[in-house]
């Protein structure tokens, strides 16, 4: 008897939201929200990528730090900031 085990990477659910800022710092007069999924083995630019198409921001320049547990993206020459966090 074999014992099979599984190597195929999970796939994960993301969380991107998308708001305004007022002096730099999230606001939430308004806030847009979507979900995308993406394997687990992805990049980190992989990720980013995927997040911006999500909320519309493909082509859109955008500072980005990653704070460990989620990233940050702020479209230059925009007042708006998005997060983006693993679902669940």
């Amino acid at each position: 008897m074999t014992n099979h085990t599984s190597t195929e990477p999970r796939i994960l659910t993301w969380q991107a939201e998308l708001t305004d800022t007022f002096g730099g710092e999230a606001n939430y007069s308004w806030v847009r929200r979507e979900t995308f999924q993406l394997l687990e083995t992805v990049s980190d630019r992989r990720i980013v990528t995927a997040a911006k198409a999500a909320l519309g921001l493909t082509g859109c320049r955008c500072q980005t730090t990653n704070h460990g547990d989620m990233f940050e993206l702020r479209p230059v020459g925009s007042c708006t900031v998005a997060f983006v966090t693993l679902a669940g």
